[in-house]
């Protein structure tokens, strides 16, 4: 097969920095990968990374993978796409990722031109296209206004493919990439080269998070071969298997709609797809197909909300645990009236979150319980508008987190703190406050590219 007829996608991971055997990088290039592709990001754990412009991993996890990842793309002369770099996909987390891969092209030898897609957006400019009726609300959130623009310490557009393929049509080699969809990295290059939307699309909603769609999450990641008629995908580890089942329930995975996923450029429709197994570990995927719809660029923003001091203990009286939800409520009770009479404080000042872990910090009252526990972890968290006064909410919570008795106990209990100081200040809390789409007529407007020479050899 030519180029034009088949893209063999290979996906190492779910996340760079997560890690990958670099024994399945080397089987996807010798099964004929023309790309590699993988995220770098997501936001899966919270507004902080996005609030604060910083990344979850770690750069020696990133430069690991990133160092075999330079080295497979450079060998078999093919390109290397990684998106949302830094975790939220800020202009200095794509900066970030860039310093790791320009030291690793340096000390590698390796010639190899990268470009920078930035995602950042200045909230003036938004404003503008908020006055022009260009901003568009996405459920559960209503109308935006300029006011929220200003309160986000960093906003991203979430680009689809296209700012990566012109990345790639100006000579990039290596594509470091802001904020993007998770399926964009992996379609962009099949879709560059002419094949059908649908199953580069539906592809690459099954790659983005490697080997989470064989029978192995843990073993590696997975080849993608996108053709006209649909693409088939193995795992790279030839002792794990993908099933029709394990591909299709792909498709549940962070989807509102088990049949249709909304992308910047239109949604794919994967209702008429079928899933049928070629041998013990292949699997050819069928019938996917792209609808295209008017482009929008989603965005996502954070703000500061507080900032955080944590507490926590352990308790195993039998006494507290055999009325765990009467100890919770008291403490709440008793430590609002201290903080009025030691701080001044009313309880609209700051905000209280007790979480008993092991009895009900996860699901709350969705879970019952029907039977005392043998022991909880009491985790205290309070947001205030500065650090100092919600570190002093949490000082004035130690002695009860350390001896608050219920009403029906003769003796004062002795719990447990397992650090010392028993206070954590977490600086900073963050929350994500823009789920809106800005409409555009070039899906490459928003982002900016810049593209540089690699280290000669």
């Amino acid at each position: 097969m030519t180029s034009t007829e088949a893209i063999r996608v290979l996906a190492p991971s779910g996340m760079l920095g997560a890690g990958f055997p670099p024994e399945s990088i080397d089987r996807g290039i010798e099964l004929g990968a023309d790309v590699i592709a993988l995220d770098a990001g997501s936001t899966d754990s919270g507004p902080y990374y996005l609030g604060s412009g910083t990344p979850k991993t770690t750069a020696a996890a990133v430069a690991r993978d990133l160092r075999i990842l330079l080295r497979a793309a450079a060998g078999a002369g093919i390109p290397l796409i990684v998106g949302s770099c830094g975790t939220s996909g800020t202009d200095s987390g794509v900066d970030w990722v860039a310093g790791i891969a320009g030291t690793i092209l340096r000390e590698e030898g390796l010639s190899l031109k990268v470009a920078r897609v930035y995602s950042e957006q200045r909230a003036d400019a938004l404003k503008e296209r908020l006055n022009e009726g260009r901003v568009h609300p996405l459920p559960p959130m209503g109308d935006l206004d300029a006011a929220t623009l200003d309160g986000c310490t960093h906003i991203v557009g979430m680009m689809g493919h296209e700012p990566i393929v012109a990345a790639l049509a100006a000579g990039a080699d290596v594509v470091l990439a802001g904020r993007a969809t998770d399926t964009a990295l992996a379609a962009a290059y099949p879709l560059m080269k002419g094949l059908p939307a649908g199953p580069a699309w539906h592809a690459a909603k099954i790659v983005e998070c490697g080997g989470q769609c064989t029978t192995n999450p843990r073993s590696g990641g997975v080849l993608a071969t996108v053709d006209h008629g649909g693409f088939t995908i193995e795992p790279l580890d030839p002792a794990v298997a993908c099933t029709p089942t394990s591909v299709a329930a792909h498709m549940l995975y962070e989807t509102v709609d088990p049949y249709r996923m909304r992308e910047p450029a239109g949604t794919l429709v994967v209702d008429e797809a079928t899933y049928t197994a070629l041998d013990d570990r292949r699997v050819r995927v069928e019938g996917s197909r792209f609808e295209p719809a008017p482009h929008t660029i989603k965005l996502e923003g954070a703000r500061v909300t507080g900032y955080e001091t944590m507490s926590f203990t352990a308790i195993r009286d039998p006494l507290i645990l055999g009325d765990i939800d009467a100890w919770l409520a008291l403490l709440h009770e008793v430590l609002t009236a201290r903080v009025r009479q030691t701080l001044g404080l009313d309880p609209d000042a700051y905000v209280v979150d007790i979480r008993p872990y092991g009895y009900n910090a996860v699901l709350g009252d969705l879970d019952p319980s029907s039977a005392p526990p043998r022991e909880v972890g009491v985790m205290l968290l309070v947001n205030a508008p500065d650090q100092a006064t919600a570190t002093a909410i949490a000082k004035v919570a130690n002695p009860l987190m350390l001896h608050l008795p219920t009403p029906g106990m003769d003796y004062l209990p002795s719990l447990a703190f397992p650090t010392s100081p028993a206070e954590t200040e977490r600086g900073p809390a963050y929350a994500f406050v823009l789920n809106h789409v800005v409409a555009v007529d070039d899906p490459t407007e928003m982002f900016r590219i810049e593209l540089l020479e690699g280290v000669s050899r």
